[in-house]
């Protein structure tokens, strides 16, 4: 859910729930810089407690609460916005995900956010560039973790491409090795599923091009570190280590047997996975070099917190693109944006109205509420509902762009209440933020800048009262029927409008 940043706190969090691993960095800030005090990380192995029809075992469950409840005594202290906490691929997949966020926040009294593969690779993206030295150029950055893999092309600190393919160490695990016997065979088959699933981004990640070749996962710092040990390298992975290891794993032909220099007994069993993925990404990509970089998804998730600290939000820039991509008259989205927020002030407070994402919210979706007229005018408010919920928007978790979607839903005839509560427990200020949305956009159905007078509203539980200056209604009667039929399609969710 979104969160404002908390300017006043020097304290700044990160929880990445890996398919694989749960990580907790906590960092201090001052004047714009960042000073990492704490990392923590256990195997959770989330990704192995999901069965066949998707849902998330009690047992798995179980370990990533308990290892929540290991950070949680350095984080519960903290700030609304001072902590980001976002699950990944496992939760993605998992369709009782709702049941174990519920328990998450329980412990960490913080909001935890379930993001996009393509935002992951942002964040992960991020990450590196911060921490990374690296060359000039482009740079191409590949993330293996326990559910998906991230493919990320950038340069500077922009990413330029991003692809998320559903594959992982642990997933993989599951599927081809998962009684611990490594065969020629079996390794094979997993190499080949891999490079099934890169056909699809291959040539788009080759035809971009990039300098340098940067991994940011413990499994490619793994492998690195396992052919360094075997005399091939210096701690970096390249194709003929790769050859080496490849046949030392299958000659050991057992997980438990495997014995090599940084491969630490808790990664043995997702080790032939991660080098049958990682063997593929080198060949499909034609690579020869992949260095190392310990930053990643956590250290872009602090970084990300940082620039939101210094108004630096890429969330902006994302829906600026947005309106642009889709031609919104960018003119009438101010006017009724100025107007949404002038409500929002008369009655955030009978409402309870009281967080800072509540009055964000109904900005930007004041902003983009017309996208859907580019794809056409018929059921625009649907259009634009799918486009938002279902694009690829930087900075935004899943939570952010389905209540996004449904205010744009909703801003026109019928309110899908019932959606709105069945999206999150802030049911009831989403529809009252839908409620102001409406009212902006009503006010401002005749276009153009003709001067608007300044109303006023008072509110209760299920109710507005909207008082316009006197005599202006009986001058604008097309804005009067407006408003006249706006309280009847209200009263279809129970609630009641006037106008005087």
């Amino acid at each position: 859910m979104l969160q404002p940043p908390a300017e006043t706190s020097p304290l700044i969090a990160a929880i990445d729930l890996g398919s694989n691993s749960f990580h907790m960095v906590l960092a201090r800030t001052s004047n714009g810089e960042m000073r990492i005090l704490e990392r923590l990380g256990e195997k959770v192995q989330l990704a192995a407690g999901i069965t066949e029809d998707r849902q998330l075992t009690e047992e798995a469950m179980q370990r990533g609460l308990d290892c929540l409840r290991r950070f949680a005594q350095l984080v519960n202290h903290l700030p609304d916005g001072a902590v980001r906490i976002v699950g990944t691929n496992a939760l993605r997949e998992a369709r009782n995900r709702a049941e174990f966020i519920r328990r998450a926040e329980e412990i960490l009294s913080h909001q935890v956010e379930v993001i996009s593969g393509r935002e992951e690779a942002r964040l992960i993206y991020l990450g590196v560039s911060h921490t990374f030295p690296g060359a000039a150029g482009k740079r191409l950055v590949v993330d293996i973790g326990g559910g998906s893999t991230e493919f990320i092309i950038g340069q500077d600190f922009e990413s330029l491409l991003r692809e998320s393919l559903q594959m992982g160490c642990v997933s993989f695990t599951q599927r081809y090795f998962r009684d611990g016997k490594i065969t020629a065979a079996r390794y094979a088959q997993a190499y080949t599923a891999a490079r099934l699933e890169l056909m699809g981004i291959e040539h788009g990640l080759r035809r971009l091009g990039w300098q340098e070749a940067v991994g940011a996962s413990g499994t490619i710092r793994a492998v690195g570190l396992a052919i360094k040990g075997g005399g091939h390298g210096n701690g970096e992975v390249n194709a003929e280590g790769l050859a080496w290891l490849k046949r030392r794993l299958i000659k050991l032909g057992e997980v438990e047997r495997i014995d090599l220099d940084g491969v630490k007994p808790d990664r043995r069993s997702i080790f032939p996975a991660g080098l049958a993925i990682l063997e593929a990404v080198f060949d499909a990509l034609e690579l020869t070099r992949m260095t190392h970089s310990e930053g990643a998804l956590r250290e872009g998730v602090l970084y990300d917190l940082v620039g939101r600290h210094h108004h630096e939000d890429v969330r902006e820039r994302t829906l600026g693109s947005l309106m642009e991509r889709y031609h919104v008259d960018t003119e009438q989205a101010a006017r009724v944006e100025a107007k949404a927020l002038e409500a929002f002030d008369q009655v955030a407070e009978a409402w309870g109205l009281d967080q800072e994402w509540h009055r964000e919210l109904l900005a930007w979706a004041a902003r983009v509420h017309e996208v859907g007229l580019d794809i056409a005018h018929y059921h625009y408010h649907k259009h634009g509902a799918y486009l938002i919920e279902h694009s690829d928007l930087p900075g935004f978790s899943r939570q952010d762009q389905q209540m996004l979607a449904l205010l744009v839903r909703g801003h026109r005839r019928n309110i899908p209440k019932q959606k709105f509560e069945e999206l999150t427990s802030e049911g009831t200020q989403l529809t009252r933020l839908c409620v102001l949305l409406r009212f902006a956009i009503l006010f401002h159905h005749i276009r153009g800048p003709q001067q608007a007078p300044t109303c006023l509203l008072s509110a209760s539980d299920n109710s507005l009262d909207i008082a316009f200056p006197e005599g202006w209604l009986a001058s604008n009667p097309l804005t009067q029927a407006d408003f006249v039929q706006e309280a009847e399609w209200l009263k279809r969710i129970d609630f009641t409008l006037s106008i005087r």
